[in-house]
């Protein structure tokens, strides 16, 4: 059964309130929006919180949105210059502030290789795809950014597959001309090639849930009236406090799985039904005095303006939001029943993992109840919501191995005058606890440049080798500078072809191949051959 496109998912969200369309957008576009964005502000903190904006945007336009667009229209090109206007918004509020570092973001040093360098043609390719017209923009972002065949990309634009293939070409070398201009010299076969290896990162884990809740949320309290708004905002501080605010804002980066580990579900399930009737209490008793306190409320948001960076306003919106949808649903909706559901979910998710044992890593042993209660926020129902369940828990489990790895590399580079690690059990002695050997054949000492969309630093570092599910899972890896994660999909094909692709620039004075079929004479070995083949696959999935 084919997948419902973009604008149907939007209608229905926008007619129906629909939140599970909504949810599908987000998740379907989390990782193109959270590039772009990353692409322009370079900063891995800002970029979620630009991501969340475009989405909470995308809420709220939806009625007018929608009925612009056509049954098959995709929203890839309309949320990549969202994420650049969001992005220029940012840039330009904090110019006024830091008015010195705009000459900083301003120097770009040019290069003259007719490849381009993913780090010189990251801070502007954005700002010259600005410059298409949106026809020719929408096709890029589908072709090259989504990977989406010339079928695809002809039907969400509704045009031929003839039409689509002249505009992408005509696009691309448009991008090409303008980036000239901005001094990456590049040919298109080499652009595109770039555009598609890089530009669409793994975002961090739990942001599409994160922003699917922001935004749905967002959307269902735009008519709040502002008696209402000072109660609930009054009340703030006091929803802080409790668990399913801080469960909800969950953190998307790679320090949540360093927060020390929680006490176990049940003393949880407690806590939150106290909580709750002193939340009740005290909503009653600060009801009466709450119209007196707003010139109070209104004052100490002007200095927040004034002194915190967006960053944080940009949380505090969305707490704001939370908290607006605790307070209205706080008779129909108990905290205890909410809890009693997701201590349900928790226990439904075991179970099925103890079912699949495929899904099962023996690094699951360090999960924490945590982690569980993290996985566990959304109900997982369809196969694909339990393949993406089962990634998040591999995940949480992998980077506690993973930091105590770093840790005992630390120790012996100290102990070994700066030396890496020649193999892994070396460091057996340093670990704070050992750790069994089946969990460490799954790690191996490789060279940094076998990971080049990883930039570590160093000529080493510890890598996860293989996935259990190679479409969810991110191969995770640390060296002596810092650790990270890329997707797995595509990251060892294009390493196996370098050398073909050196072969092929050697045997025609520097050229790149123009078409992907060009590089086949160079296929050396049935490793790159196969390497070959999978990334067409994954170019053209109606090939398969």
């Amino acid at each position: 059964m084919q997948s419902k496109s973009d604008a149907q998912l939007l209608r229905e969200y926008a007619d129906r309130g629909v939140e599970a369309a909504f949810a599908e957008i987000v998740h379907r576009h989390t990782n193109l929006v959270y590039s772009a964005a990353l692409r322009q502000v370079n900063s891995p903190d800002t970029a979620p919180e630009i991501a969340q904006n475009v989405f909470i945007g995308l809420a709220h336009g939806a009625h007018t949105l929608s009925a612009q667009l056509t049954a098959e229209a995709s929203l890839a090109g309309w949320l990549c210059r969202s994420a650049r206007n969001q992005a220029l918004k940012l840039w330009r509020d904090e110019s006024r502030r830091h008015s010195r570092e705009r000459q900083a973001m301003e120097l770009l040093n040019p290069i003259s290789e007719s490849a381009p360098d993913w780090e010189s043609l990251r801070p502007v390719l954005d700002e010259a795809m600005a410059e298409l017209t949106e026809p020719e923009y929408d096709a890029l972002v589908l072709r090259f950014f989504n990977n989406h065949d010339l079928r695809a990309v002809g039907r969400a634009l509704g045009v031929s597959d003839d039409t689509a293939q002249k505009r992408v070409s005509r696009a691309l070398d448009k991008l090409r001309e303008n980036l000239a201009r901005r001094g990456v010299a590049t040919t298109g076969a080499a652009l595109s090639l770039a555009i598609s290896a890089n530009a669409v990162q793994a975002a961090p884990v739990g942001l599409a849930l994160s922003i699917s809740t922001a935004a749905t949320l967002a959307g269902k309290t735009i008519a709040a009236t502002a008696t209402a708004t000072a109660t609930k905002a009054i009340a703030m501080t006091i929803l802080q406090k409790t668990l399913i605010t801080a469960t909800i804002v969950a953190a998307v980066s790679t320090g949540i799985y360093e927060a020390r580990q929680a006490s176990s579900l049940r003393d949880q399930v407690q806590s939150l039904q106290q909580q709750q009737a002193l939340l009740a209490e005290q909503l009653q008793q600060k009801r009466d005095g709450a119209t007196s306190r707003l010139a109070a409320l209104l004052a100490e948001n002007e200095q927040l303006k004034s002194k915190q960076n967006t960053t944080e306003l940009l949380k505090l919106r969305g707490e704001v939001t939370l908290l607006r949808a605790a307070t209205a649903q706080k008779n129909s909706d108990p905290t205890e029943s909410e809890a009693k559901s997701w201590l349900t979910r928790v226990n439904q998710l075991k179970q099925r993992l103890e079912q699949t044992s495929s899904a099962k890593i023996p690094e699951l042993k360090y999960l924490t109840e945590q982690d569980w209660l993290n996985v566990a926020r959304s109900d997982a129902k369809s196969e694909k919501d339990f393949r993406l369940a089962f990634s998040s828990l591999r995940t949480a489990a992998e980077w506690q191995v993973a930091h105590m790895l770093q840790d005992a590399m630390n120790k012996y580079s100290q102990s070994n005058s700066g030396q890496f690690a020649s193999d892994l059990p070396q460091l057996q002695s340093y670990l704070d606890s050992p750790i069994d050997d089946a969990i460490l054949q799954r790690y191996a000492i490789v060279a940094s440049g076998s990971l080049p969309q990883l930039k570590l630093g160093g000529d080493w570092m510890i890598a996860l080798t293989a996935p259990v599910d190679a479409q969810y899972d991110n191969q995770i890896a640390i060296s002596a500078n810092g650790s990270g994660s890329t997707s797995f999909q595509g990251s060892t094909e294009i390493a196996t072809l370098t050398p073909a692709l050196k072969a092929y620039a050697t045997a025609n004075n520097g050229q790149e191949p123009k078409n992907p079929s060009d590089l086949l004479p160079y296929l050396t070995t049935p490793e790159q051959q196969a390497a070959f083949q999978k990334l067409e696959q994954m170019r053209n999935p109606a090939s398969k």
